[in-house]
């Protein structure tokens, strides 16, 4: 990849990186610094990233730092052993977004980046296996059982409404 393929590579995702990023994390501080580490990352390999693949790299780079960020800042605790009580409510809602973030906040990172990525960001299961490395029957069995823990979470939509 050239100087000139980067550059534009950059401006071409910029947005969208950033927009990730932070729907994952919700702090804009460290989303721009997770963010820039993932450019400065493809900076150091720009010669070896083929230019047609950019997209691809770029993503997968800032994922593996969003992870890296998310194992330092909390520790997970798996579905298996959590204490499903504690993760569902029976209180009257009427801001939908409110109890989304917090349901999805209470998944573990991977469910949660795999399904905000298919979700929101409107990636192919394909293209979530190429950035996160993982296979594309992986990339379904996570996004499956986060919308069964968000289903179970967020219970009846009467209750949410």
């Amino acid at each position: 990849m050239t100087v000139g393929e980067y550059n534009d590579c950059v401006q071409q995702y910029a947005d969208n990186v950033y927009r990730f990023v932070l729907k994952n994390i919700r702090d804009e501080d460290k989303a721009s610094d997770i963010v820039q580490d993932a450019y400065e990352r493809m900076w150091r390999h720009h010669e070896k990233v083929d230019c047609a693949k950019s997209k691809s790299y770029l993503f997968s780079t800032a994922y593996h730092v969003l992870i890296d960020h998310t194992r330092r800042e909390k520790h997970s605790v798996r579905m298996e052993d959590a204490d499903l009580q504690e993760h569902s409510h029976d209180r009257q809602y009427s801001d939908l977004q409110e109890v989304l973030y917090q349901a999805l906040e209470k998944l573990p990172g991977d469910q949660k980046m795999v399904v905000m990525m298919r979700d929101y960001e409107g990636y192919s299961y394909e293209e979530i296996g190429e950035i996160t490395g993982l296979s594309e029957s992986q990339v379904k069995v996570y996004i499956y059982r986060a919308r069964v823990f968000l289903r179970n979470y967020i219970g009846k939509m009467e209750v949410v409404v």
